[in-house]
């Protein structure tokens, strides 16, 4: 089968790898400048992803990883191409808060309500106005978390400093900002694939790891690392409060991709933050661990609206970012500095390579048909390690022993992802009902 793989900046671009292993005839293009050179000897890549539409036809499958090619996806449909990915109305979801928010509340999925700003002095002038506990995000998913801030004082002056001191940056304070007041509780996610007409596969259950290292004061950087599982059981109780209620949504949109909510969840119920209307990372990774069945054709039964019998571990998965600086804040001066540096994988049984996935790397021949990788473009996202396993304690290890093992000059990863799950959240997910 021919796939044509559009990444935008590589959220799921190794899955671009496991579908060539899978015997697919694949060709990759990826969006991001910065990015085009990943990859390189690994999956023959395109530079115009829309003069391969002959090539892959009406009987391929063209796979988009992230937002923003929505109009793109519907137009294709239209057409009689075989589409996984969003669509125009489910990337907004994503993309406009506002207009999630107004979703979430037309569904009676429980939200609460946001402050959004066209730019930061806004925002401050608002909070000086209304002090209170205020979160902040940025608007722009694709932006570096640099405006991701979690209030802790009740009167926002640890808010109005963090936002002032940004406002003085001519590169940031004309960015769009959103604020909420914190909401305390446990974050965790819930998600599911969807075929245009219903859902497919299992539920997936997840918790985030955002901070830089395990510590709730640490920066959030955006993902280093995540634990998950799926679950099968239709009368999951965080799924039917929440995601469930968003399927005439999504039949509307024609969404045939990944769709996940992001929750606060206490002892009064879950309170819905925001959606993501793609693929995941890091949890695509630890999908491609998860899963069993061959991706190739479980994208195809989902771009055609057709069921799928999808085959899947029981367990709990572990996945941790492998990264190396100028992640998490980037710098491009940085960043060419480790561009050509090996990265040895050399030490990894064959088992294992299976549980590394790859992305800001490229690659060259090495002693005959052996492959040299090495850093390219590098973003900081150098590689993610993943684990299967019914105690999370093993499936933990077992991505550090594999960590460790990967060679990178100045990488670094948290080891401790699920821990707190393990410590005390378990415990009150289970005394609320929300888990098992």
């Amino acid at each position: 089968m021919n796939v044509l793989f559009v990444s935008n900046e590589m959220i799921g671009g190794n899955l671009s790898r496991l579908m060539q292993d899978e015997g697919c005839d694949v060709r990759l293009y990826i969006n991001d400048r910065s990015q085009k050179n990943l990859f390189k000897n690994i999956v023959p890549k395109v530079d115009d992803w829309k003069k391969s539409l002959d090539w892959v036809g009406k009987d391929g499958l063209i796979v988009f990883d992230d937002v923003n090619f929505g109009k793109e996806q519907d137009v294709l449909r239209k057409k009689g191409y075989n589409v996984f990915g969003g669509s125009k109305l489910g990337d907004r979801l994503e993309n406009d808060r506002s207009f999630a928010h107004d979703i979430f509340v037309k569904y009676n999925i429980p939200t609460f309500e946001l402050k959004n700003f066209s730019n930061i002095n806004k925002a401050v002038k608002y909070i000086k106005k209304n002090p209170a506990c205020w979160v902040t995000k940025q608007n722009d998913s694709h932006y570096p978390k640099i405006l991701s801030y979690v209030g802790q004082f009740e009167d926002g002056s640890d808010v109005l400093d963090f936002l002032s001191s940004y406002s003085a940056s001519h590169n940031v304070k004309h960015r769009g900002i959103t604020i909420q007041k914190r909401v305390y509780g446990i974050e965790m996610g819930i998600g599911r694939y969807f075929n245009g007409k219903k859902w497919v596969g299992p539920i997936e259950v997840n918790f985030e790891h955002p901070h830089l290292y395990g510590h709730k004061d640490a920066p959030c950087v955006g993902e280093m690392g995540t634990l998950a599982w799926y679950d099968d059981d239709e009368n999951n109780k965080l799924f039917n409060e929440t995601l469930a209620k968003l399927e005439p949504f999504l039949i509307e949109a024609n969404f045939k991709g990944d769709m996940s909510l992001n929750c606060i969840v206490n002892e009064s119920g879950p309170i819905v933050l925001e959606a993501t209307s793609r693929l995941g990372s890091p949890i695509v990774h630890l999908q491609s661990e998860i899963q069993e069945s061959p991706w190739s054709e479980f994208m195809m039964a989902i771009a055609k609206g057709e069921d799928y019998n999808l085959k899947w571990k029981k367990g709990f998965g572990i996945v941790t970012l492998i990264a190396t600086p100028p992640f998490p804040y980037a710098s491009h001066e940085v960043a060419a500095l480790l561009n050509g540096v090996t990265v040895h994988l050399s030490d990894l049984s064959e088992d294992e390579l299976k549980s590394v996935h790859l992305e800001d790397v490229a690659a060259d021949k090495n002693n005959g048909d052996d492959l040299r990788y090495y850093i390219e473009d590098c973003s900081g996202y150098i590689a993610y390690v993943t684990s299967v396993d019914p105690d999370i304690s093993k499936a933990r290890q077992r991505v550090v022993d594999i960590a460790k093992k990967i060679h990178i000059p100045n990488m670094f990863y948290r080891d401790d992802i699920g821990r707190d799950f393990e410590n005390s959240e378990k415990e009150l997910l289970i005394k609320w009902g929300y888990i098992n």
